[in-house]
């Protein structure tokens, strides 16, 4: 019954190629692009104006060294959340489940804004692995704390990330097998189910918007300590 329940995040493949290069590349081919119009559809207008509005939201506490960043954060803003909502979509695989992907985006752009700190401010990066005034008997175990607390950030982030989604999935799956298998003998039950399941999917529509963006939101709080 487990390897039922957990099949569906294993990464499919089709005559050997994996189909998850498929959906990482779908989600770019959805996005509408500028065109040389003078007025764009309305698709591109919206899209303007959500990461007009998004970066305008999420740069407003960054000092002006860390405005560079706004492309690369409003596309994988955008990336994110595009991942996670076509993995709702029947016989569709959501990559952002594998925790090995989640890390390959989280641990590089964490580290960026480390090494970033490091070059424009290596006093006040330095200065966090040991605040002032720190008893002398103290100052290893602070050390140590402190290094494992940077550490463990980008772990964080992909687990935090795969574990809201593949939870939610799960529950998705749990209570669909129960609305079918009730249907024949407790119709009532079933259609209470079903109602319960049609709550959980537009729960589970606002957990993969509000992930995508909390991913980016702690991404730029990391770079605002470092800028």
């Amino acid at each position: 019954m487990t390897l039922s329940l957990f099949s569906q995040f294993s990464s499919p493949s089709l005559l050997g190629i994996p189909l998850i290069i498929a959906a990482l590349t779908l989600p770019w081919l959805l996005l509408s692009l500028p065109s040389g119009r003078w007025l764009n559809s309305r698709m591109t207008t919206l899209h303007e104006w959500f990461i007009a509005r998004f970066t305008n939201q999420l740069f407003l506490p960054l000092s002006i060294k860390g405005h560079k960043w706004a492309p690369l954060f409003a596309s994988l803003m955008l990336f994110l959340f595009s991942l996670n909502m076509l993995g709702l979509l029947p016989y569709t695989f959501t990559p952002t489940t594998q925790l090995s992907l989640n890390l390959a985006i989280a641990i590089p752009l964490w580290l960026a804004t480390v090494l970033i700190g490091l070059r424009n401010q290596p006093t006040h990066t330095f200065g966090h692995f040991l605040p002032e005034g720190t008893p002398t008997l103290l100052i290893p175990v602070l050390i140590i704390i402190e290094n494992i607390s940077l550490i463990i950030r980008p772990i964080a982030l992909g687990v935090r990330l795969t574990a809201n989604l593949t939870a939610g999935h799960l529950l998705i799956h749990l209570v669909s097998s129960a609305v079918f298998t009730l249907l024949p003998s407790m119709t009532s039950i079933a259609v209470l189910t079903a109602i319960l399941l049609f709550l959980l999917t537009l729960l589970e529509v606002a957990v993969a918007m509000i992930q995508a963006y909390v991913f980016v939101l702690l991404l730029s709080l990391y770079l605002q300590e470092n800028c």
